[in-house]
């Protein structure tokens, strides 16, 4: 191969300055666009057909997530109330009707800690633990356990437990240790 033309093969190799500057414009152009696009769409300003228009007024929005449990009779009928809400107004009639006993609530509200000494918490049964608490009075631990005290929450986390029954949990675990 002559010299002459290795020189003509590499010379071609190296490309039109202008045809680069073209391809790169063109690309940008390009990686615009698709940015754009992506943009559109994922935000969701696009309309698809007429429909969609009404899709996100108020209304549609709150008929889509109203609870499926507001059941539909026949014509004239008058739909049936949530279950989700009839059983929780049974929850609380029978929760205000019988307090709960001091173990019962022991049991589910104050176990969790109690039973291992969580964060500083007298074990039940535990006298040397409890001694010192005792020796300052049953109203201070009342207190204690309806507002909170130190690492423990307020009614032991339970907000929803009535004082009465927090302070019948504190008595059933005072008894445990004398």
């Amino acid at each position: 191969m002559s010299q002459h033309h290795a020189d003509s093969v590499q010379d071609n190799d190296k490309g039109n300055p202008v045809q680069v500057a073209v391809a790169v414009t063109a690309g940008a152009i390009g990686l615009v666009i698709a940015i754009v696009l992506v943009a559109y769409f994922a935000v969701g300003t696009h309309r698809v057909g007429s429909s969609e228009t009404k899709a996100n007024t108020p209304e549609a929005i709150a008929q889509r997530i109203a609870p499926l449990t507001a059941l539909k009779g026949p014509e004239g009928a008058e739909p049936a109330p949530p279950v989700a809400a009839s059983v929780k107004t049974a929850q609380v009639a029978v929760a205000a009707a019988a307090p709960a006993s001091g173990e019962g609530v022991y049991k589910t509200a104050c176990l969790a800690c109690h039973a291992a000494g969580v964060a500083g918490a007298p074990k039940l049964g535990d006298k040397a633990a409890w001694g010192p608490r005792i020796a300052k009075g049953k109203a201070l631990l009342h207190e204690h356990a309806l507002k909170g005290f130190n690492a423990m929450p307020a009614k032991g986390g339970n907000a929803s437990l009535a004082d009465a029954d927090v302070k019948s949990a504190v008595d059933y675990m005072l008894a445990q240790v004398k």
